[in-house]
């Protein structure tokens, strides 16, 4: 099979694919616990920054997520913490069940833990290219999420089909990348904005459609997450080779994971070829609304996939 993409074209599908759209306003990270990322029980002459090798294990027993703690994170304050503690957090979550519906998306590219001097922590990648090229990084990493921002909308799940497909906004510069764009499955969104007041819903495509499943996670192999796979998409009603196949075997090769925080909200992770990309955020408001009260109170919680045989302390609390 030939390689479909090209620069552009898989620009755009990483974009549109992994939530490199709706960015996210950071807020204050939220006051949940953390395992330290120095360990002073090492004892390491040679090393006076004891760092702190991350156990998923370790920091669910010792650091674990009460109900009431999984309440306090949101989409928006979760970009203002370290990837290590986004890891720390996705760690202590089971996938519980797999999403059904429409659910809103935004993004936080994976940050380390270097501040500039307003004190806000640089993106992963600039970190590590620092000086003038890392600050340039994070420009361009903030110019990127606002033009995504106009084109992603977010992921609607088909859970008895177990299938998913992206929404992407009807815009006519991509008319040239779609094949047979008259006849893309479409649905409808609140519109946001002023103009909602007028014309209160927005037409998107459903591109990208991707099968949902069960599987192991990437990043914690103690327990599995729900998997949206690309791999092969082409046997899913509606796939077009333009530009879904962009996303596919013989493509990027993209592999997503969720799990759940509380229900209507997941965090996410993007992977292109088992590289890790970015993390992401799916929210539906009327499924938070509807869970919150029992789930902070204790109610038992869905899962569809494997939690792993111990409960995850801290979770009834």
């Amino acid at each position: 099979m030939t390689r479909p993409h090209h620069g552009a074209g898989a620009a755009l599908a990483i974009l549109l694919i992994t939530g490199m759209g709706g960015a996210l306003a950071q807020t204050a990270p939220p006051a949940i616990p953390f395992a330290p990322l120095e360990d002073a029980a090492l004892k390491d002459p040679d090393n006076p920054i004891k760092r702190f090798r991350i156990d998923m294990a370790r920091v669910e027993h010792e650091f674990p997520l009460s109900r009431q703690d999984r309440m306090k994170i949101t989409p928006e304050n979760l970009q203002a913490l370290s990837q290590e503690q986004v890891d720390q957090i996705y760690g202590r979550l089971t996938a519980g069940p797999i999403p059904d519906g429409q659910y809103f998306g935004g993004l936080f590219f994976a940050r380390g833990e270097t501040a500039d001097a307003a004190g806000t922590l640089q993106t992963r990648l600039g970190e590590i290219l620092g000086g003038p090229e890392g600050r340039l990084t994070d420009i361009k990493t903030a110019l990127l999420e606002k033009f995504g921002s106009h084109l992603w909308k977010g992921k609607v799940f088909f859970r008895d089909q177990r299938v998913l497909r992206n929404m992407i906004q009807d815009d006519p510069a991509l008319l040239p990348l779609i094949d047979n764009p008259s006849g893309v499955m479409t649905t409808t969104i609140p519109r946001s904005g002023p103009l909602g007041r007028i014309f209160p819903t927005d037409r998107v495509w459903l591109l990208f459609p991707a099968k949902l499943y069960c599987g192991q996670s990437l990043l914690d192999t103690r327990r599995e997450s729900v998997i949206v796979d690309y791999h092969f998409a082409d046997d899913i009603e509606g796939y077009r080779a333009r530009p879904d196949s962009l996303a596919g075997r013989g493509g990027l090769r993209i592999r997503d994971e969720i799990r759940m925080v509380r229900p209507g909200f997941y965090l996410g992770r993007a992977y292109a070829n088992r590289m890790f990309l970015v993390n992401f955020t799916l929210f539906n408001p009327d499924v938070a609304e509807r869970g919150a009260q029992a789930f902070e109170s204790g109610g038992a919680l869905a899962e569809d996939c494997w939690p792993a045989s111990e409960q995850i302390r801290g979770a009834s609390r």
